[in-house]
């Protein structure tokens, strides 16, 4: 086995990069989750995370990942048998859709091609023929980690709007938060959910689910059976700092430097840093000839990039070259995807010279790998990063 020297390139949407000042603030001893220390801890994180999602309403933080956010969303605001509208728009959409489907919820699931998000005139003509007001939500994924593609969830709010319809609205933004723009009460979502290891920067471990009041009438009347996710049962201690259960410490006190690491560089700037990567990446592709998937520029997601492999040739090969050359993980096609596509994460703590090393590696990879391509690409984004900071 040879050794490898320096760090490990970690390229995939998720769990990214975890920053060494977020890692030296979990170095901490465990202490007592009742006692006046945590209280501040928890009152601290609780409190911030509302800025990071932009709401005034409640987050409550589960230990979980954000599958556990997924079922805590439908559990407090859907009974079997309600009905509710979700797009096929990637892997995730569809594994919410299985979830859903297995509480017993009837999902009328709008397919797609997998290249494009949730298309708002859909949502406003289903939701204008929904006469008898049947649809309990619209279900999206703000950010497809599958595919590289983001929903438009402030055009699908006011689609939902123009349709006169009282359907929530919840959201997956497990990829999105923290790294593409999301505002949760100013685009009147009624749950937002999301978790650790995206945007936020931590270990995976942690699930969010931010709740509009609307969404918390919804949970004080509905009847599908929850205990661990009960919201009514998390609230109640939040209000003092406290959980109900034993929470997981050491994540609460990476969160709270996370939290102040996106507040110190400013959410419109973090925004702002993401789209430019995302922008330099694409100009790779399109230098080495390789197309992206989403084909909607309004939709390219700030949060990776996921390119088709050339015809005859196989994504999972092009990634064990890469690893074993270059020690770095690129993200692996999913689903309908698999072995068809690479995504290049390039969220949380990455910057122009961080990502111009994996975009050099990708071209190195592609070289070493025999995949057809044209050579520039590094020079493209270079291109494009110089462009931006001269703007």
């Amino acid at each position: 086995m040879s050794s490898r020297i320096g760090r490990h390139f970690l390229h995939i949407p998720g769990p990214s990069p975890v920053p060494e000042r977020v890692m030296r603030a979990m170095n901490m001893p465990v202490i007592d989750h009742r006692g006046p220390d945590f209280k501040k801890l928890g009152e601290e994180v609780l409190e911030g995370c509302k800025a990071v999602f932009q709401t005034d309403g409640p987050v409550v933080i589960y230990p979980s990942s954000g599958t556990g956010a997924w079922e805590a969303t439908i559990a407090n605001t859907l009974n079997a048998g309600d009905k509710v509208l979700m797009f096929e728009t990637g892997q995730f959409a569809t594994l919410w859709r299985q979830m859903a489907a297995r509480w017993g919820v009837e999902v009328e699931f709008v397919s797609t091609d997998w290249r494009r998000g949730a298309d708002p005139a859909i949502v406003e003509a289903k939701l204008s023929e929904d006469r008898s007001k049947a649809i309990r939500a619209v279900m999206v994924v703000h950010n497809e980690t599958s595919t590289g593609v983001t929903s438009r969830i402030a055009e699908i709010r006011k689609a939902i709007d123009r349709a006169g319809h009282p359907a929530l609205f919840l959201v997956d933004s497990i990829s999105g938060l923290g790294s593409a723009d999301l505002r949760h009460d100013e685009w009147g979502i009624d749950v937002t959910v999301s978790c650790s290891q995206k945007g936020l920067m931590l270990p995976p471990g942690l699930g969010f689910t931010a709740v509009s009041e609307k969404a918390l009438a919804a949970s004080r009347s509905n009847t599908l059976p929850r205990s661990y996710w009960d919201w009514a049962e998390m609230l109640k201690p939040n209000a003092n700092g406290f959980f109900p259960y034993t929470p997981a410490t050491t994540l609460l006190y990476g969160l709270r430097e996370a939290i102040a690491m996106l507040r110190e560089e400013g959410l419109p700037q973090v925004f702002a840093r993401h789209q430019r990567l995302a922008a330099a990446t694409r100009a790779a592709a399109q230098g080495w000839g390789l197309e992206v998937l989403c084909q909607e520029p309004t939709e390219y997601s700030p949060v990776l990039t996921a390119l088709m492999m050339p015809d005859g040739t196989g994504a999972d090969v092009f990634r064990k070259v890469v690893l074993d050359r270059f020690d770095m993980s690129l993200g692996a096609g999913l689903g309908k995807l698999t072995d068809k596509v690479f995504r290049i994460g390039h969220l949380g703590e990455t910057n122009d010279l961080t990502l111009m090393g994996a975009l050099s590696g990708v071209e190195m990879g592609l070289h070493a790998a025999h995949i057809p391509h044209q050579r520039g690409g590094v020079l493209a984004a270079m291109t494009s990063l110089r462009s931006a900071l001269d703007d």
